[in-house]
């Protein structure tokens, strides 16, 4: 069984292979679809056109507050084991490299926390629109 610090590695990475492969496809849809419509787009491409402005605003602001909660989390979580290695009944001193471990986990949480919104947006798109004629 994996260690959570390599299954959360391992889903961060997971979400960038699945971003990388769904972005393209949804670029490539919608620009394909805006090349076909022109200067008179139809009534379902404007409202895919507008979908497309403003589900990225909403993803995006889900990603900032995940991750602005997230940075918090961590930094009351970070603050608590300095104070706890500096205080004598603390349960000792954590090392360096313990510190650092902890700071490691923090930032690919906070990665993970803020790329989950847009991940699952894109790769929503991804799979709706491959279901969608172009027509």
């Amino acid at each position: 069984m994996p260690s959570p610090r390599r299954a959360r590695s391992s889903s961060l990475l997971t979400q960038f292979a699945e971003l990388s492969w769904a972005v393209p496809q949804v670029v490539a849809h919608r620009t394909a679809r805006m090349l076909m419509a022109g200067q008179s787009p139809s009534e379902r491409d404007k409202k895919e056109f507008k979908q497309m402005v403003d589900e990225k605003s909403v993803a995006f602001t889900q990603s900032w507050q995940a991750m602005a909660v997230q940075a918090a989390v961590a930094n009351q979580a970070i603050a608590r084991s300095m104070f706890q290695s500096l205080w004598p009944l603390g349960g000792g001193r954590k090392t360096a490299s313990a510190l650092g471990s902890q700071l490691s986990r923090a930032a690919t949480s906070m990665l993970s926390k803020g790329l989950d919104p847009v991940h699952r947006k894109a790769v929503a798109n991804a799979k709706r629109l491959s279901r969608t004629r172009l027509g």
